[in-house]
């Protein structure tokens, strides 16, 4: 490990919760330089909803590059990203009635994908301020950071970051319906929140915790937008391309955001790919006027769109989902009843996990995982959520043994938590 320690910055971070050499990776197994395995429940952080090395994306790319295909192509035309945009339309636009959105090729990462979107906001409306919401991430350029609830992450931008106001996400007051709170802001002249030109919200909130918002707070949100004049960006980011048991997170909703932005999945092999999708009247770009070298990943394309046509061609990837999620769902409430109040349920699909008292005792659940063969990370606002987002391919038998480490880290982390009180 010297050479990182001498030549790589102290930003790095996963490599400090997980310090081997990982050498190989097959669906939700890796292993490393010594032969150990470990049942993957981290995902590439919701990049890897299809596995590590899906074989069916593989055969395909290893086809493609042998042919000298295009590599790289800016935003030209190639075979590549014509297939990937008549199977997208095909598999998921029409299919869900979204006839009216146009798609936007940005730069390689969801962060990218934010900030034009907010761009969109902001140009089509004439108006500069964005609401956002209580323990929401969005990425960490200065734009995505802004939106971006986290500290951290806005304390390294070095600036103030202006043309944000933040407002309680579901569920943050308690039973309160914080939608009324927001009203009451947009009625009142006073209020300082002004007129905005969009709200940026995440269906599930990953980073922030799992945070999962119900049906009726985003109907009402889609409500309150179109009552104000305010457009609605939904940031599917990490809880779209299945993780939610639908292809979007919002799909059971039953609402049609203003524009959309998606990434981490969405090209199936863990390559850099990222859209925004906006509808059509919203697409008053002028040519280059917002634009990115890597935005034409043309390997991206080619396992995005086999990834549509593996998974996306009918509905029985998302039955295979949410199966799994079910079976996640009642592991998780059967772990938390064994420890009484001591823990809570948080998140859907197979996006869900426990929350703690604290950070300190996620951390030594996450970190005893690892050492019996599991990794998992925490999210939330003091990381004290430990979050299963394991991809969607996962074999239930290595679901089940993933949430029986789990299971017994969490007891032993606890009695010795009851020890040292007693």
């Amino acid at each position: 490990m010297d050479i990182y320690e001498k030549l790589e910055s102290n930003v790095r971070g996963y490599c400090r919760s997980f310090p081997v050499t990982f050498t190989k990776a097959q669906n939700a197994t890796l292993t490393d330089s010594d032969g150990n395995q470990y049942i993957d429940f981290l995902g590439g952080a919701g990049t890897l909803n299809y596995g590590h090395n899906n074989p069916h994306f593989k055969g395909a790319l290893i086809d493609y590059i042998q042919s000298d295909s295009i590599t790289h192509g800016l935003d030209m035309h190639t075979e590549a990203k014509t297939a990937f945009l008549e199977t997208y339309e095909r598999l998921i636009l029409k299919p869900r009635g979204m006839k009216n959105y146009k798609i936007q090729f940005t730069g390689p990462t969801g962060t990218n994908a934010v900030e034009a979107a907010l761009k969109i906001a902001r140009k089509n409306t004439g108006r500069t301020d964005i609401v956002s919401f209580t323990n929401g991430f969005h990425g960490v350029t200065q734009g995505a950071a802004a939106v971006t609830a986290n500290g951290k992450y806005k304390e390294s931008i070095g600036m103030p970051l202006p043309g944000v106001h933040f407002m309680p996400f579901d569920g943050y007051l308690g039973d309160y319906n914080t939608l009324h709170y927001f009203e009451k802001a947009l009625q009142d002249k006073s209020s300082g929140l002004g007129h905005p030109a969009a709200v940026i919200v995440e269906c599930i909130q990953g980073e922030g915790g799992l945070n999962a918002a119900s049906a009726a707070w985003m109907l009402g949100l889609q409500a309150l937008c179109k009552r104000y004049d305010m457009l609605l960006i939904v940031d599917d980011i990490q809880a779209g391309c299945g993780r939610s048991g639908t292809y979007f997170s919002f799909e059971e909703f039953g609402i049609e955001p203003d524009v959309i932005t998606q990434s981490k999945s969405l090209s199936g092999y863990g390559l850099p790919m990222a859209i925004v999708l906006l509808k059509e009247e919203l697409d008053t770009w002028k040519p280059g006027e917002h634009n990115g070298t890597f935005r034409g990943n043309n390997h991206a394309f080619v396992t995005a769109t086999k990834a549509l046509e593996t998974y996306w061609a009918d509905d029985s990837f998302a039955k295979e989902v949410q199966h799994k999620a079910k079976i996640l769902r009642s592991r998780l409430k059967e772990i938390q009843a064994e420890h009484g109040g001591q823990l809570k349920h948080k998140g859907r699909g197979i996006m869900q996990g426990l929350e703690c008292a604290n950070g300190d005792i996620a951390d030594k659940i996450t970190e005893l995982a690892f050492k019996r063969g599991l990794v998992i990370e925490t999210s939330g606002s003091d990381g004290q959520v430990v979050k299963v987002l394991t991809p969607l391919t996962i074999e239930e038998e290595n679901l089940k043994k993933g949430l029986e480490i789990l299971d017994t880290c969490i007891g032993d982390v606890m009695a010795e938590q009851i020890s040292k009180a007693s």
